[in-house]
């Protein structure tokens, strides 16, 4: 099978950022399957010209000069630009899509929605199935964090979503949350299939010690909760300031809060922390996904924290799988899908959203339970190696193609 794979924000383990389309192309690759890709250029190594081609893992890539690839520099746009590079990354890939081999399945995944434009029309004028794969829920999510205001460009884009979801000939979606906001535009459930965010079970073992990474952010023996991701509007993180703040006023001066990441939202929170010094809270700049696992491995509790938003609790963040597969429990405050996989499997904690003293209450009782906290963090990588481990989802992925591919 000849795959054609659309994604902007293409990633790398030794790249910051997700690593989905990559490690899903890898495993497709290792079944025998042909996977081009086509992606933004990094910058590394530098693009002379508009379209960069070299292989990794065994994956064709094809870098362009369009739009951008680094989610984090997106959150720093004003959304105008946002707009303006997601349609010129569209524009790009469906020329540099159609001057390539024809492909047996064109498959796209989001975000932005705008990649399911090239993926429709190489798909319409090279007469192939298209797979679009839907990460979050577009526009549904710019329209409630107020990013996307205009009723005219918010009645495009709802245009552009029931087209693109009419015509593909499948959808994947990260979520049931997704699956159901999908199915809510009249798209019949028969088309939609649930894949969710994976565990790297090979990249993040509990059983790797975490003391020298303890050491470098000086961490001396105190209760650590890390985030690791984007620190955009999306992702709230003043919640987790507020409760530092509630646990400094409480003294409770042996839990630490690290940080670990970039983006719009990092300067007010770090000139926050100042001004109320908030000695317990650490910023640690980004790393590529094989670092991560370090923060992962010497925290005690991960944290998974979107903005207090109905459309985030459809979500299925990377962290959250990537904590499970480092045997950690899992710190929410998204109900729904979220809530009930930690909830359910003991695999963590669900704090209120909006609810500081709820946050420092749940932090207090973990570190107060070191026995219980352990048992949460063996649940979750029991959950991570059942239900989410990537080969298996991968495989599933290998499944949707190829029946796509049997329908046409």
């Amino acid at each position: 099978m000849r795959i054609l794979y659309l994604h902007q924000y293409f990633n790398t383990r030794s790249e910051v950022g997700g690593t989905r389309s990559y490690e899903f192309a890898r495993y497709l690759f290792e079944q025998g399957h042909q996977v081009t890709m086509v992606t933004a250029a990094s910058g590394r190594p530098p693009i002379d010209s508009g379209t960069h081609r070299r292989e990794i893992d065994g994956i064709e890539l094809v870098e362009l000069n369009a739009g951008y690839r680094d989610h984090i520099e997106g959150t720093r746009m004003s959304y105008s630009r946002r707009i303006y590079n997601f349609l010129y990354f569209a524009l790009a890939s469906t020329i540099a899509g159609l001057s390539l081999p024809r492909p047996d399945v064109v498959f796209a995944t989001s975000t932005p929605l705008t990649i399911g434009i090239p993926g429709l029309i190489i798909s319409v004028l090279r007469r192939v199935p298209f797979v679009f794969e839907v990460r979050d829920l577009w526009p549904e999510g710019p329209v409630q964090i107020g990013a996307l205001k205009s009723p005219l460009l918010i009645k495009a884009a709802r245009w552009l979503e029931r087209t693109i979801y009419r015509n593909a000939t499948h959808i994947v979606a990260l979520s049931p949350g997704m699956h159901d906001g999908i199915v809510a535009t009249g798209v019949p459930d028969s088309k939609v299939t649930v894949i969710p965010n994976a565990s790297d079970l090979d990249l993040f073992s509990p059983t790797v010690d975490g003391t020298e990474y303890r050491k470098k952010l000086n961490l001396n023996g105190q209760f650590t909760c890390a985030y690791f991701g984007t620190m955009g509007e999306a992702n709230g993180l003043s919640f987790v300031l507020d409760a530092a703040s509630e646990l400094k006023r409480r003294q409770a001066n042996d839990v630490v809060f690290v940080l670990q990441g970039d983006g719009k939202e990092r300067p007010m929170l770090e000139s926050r922390c100042s001004a109320e010094n908030l000695t317990n809270v650490i910023f640690s700049n980004p790393v590529p996904k094989n670092e991560v696992t370090q923060l992962a491995l010497a925290a005690n509790v991960c944290m998974t924290i979107f903005k207090n938003l109905p459309i985030f609790s459809t979500n299925s963040p990377n962290k959250m799988f990537d904590s499970m597969a480092a045997g950690r429990p899992v710190l929410v405050n998204m109900p729904g899908w979220m809530q009930m996989l930690v909830e359910q499997n003991r695999a963590g904690v669900f704090v209120e959203p909006d609810n500081p003293i709820d946050f420092a209450d749940k932090i207090i009782f973990l570190r107060d339970h070191p026995e219980l906290c352990a048992e949460y963090g063996q649940n979750a990588r029991r959950l991570a190696e059942e239900q989410f481990a990537r080969q298996k989802l991968a495989s599933q992925l290998e499944r949707v193609l190829l029946n796509a591919l049997k329908r046409e």
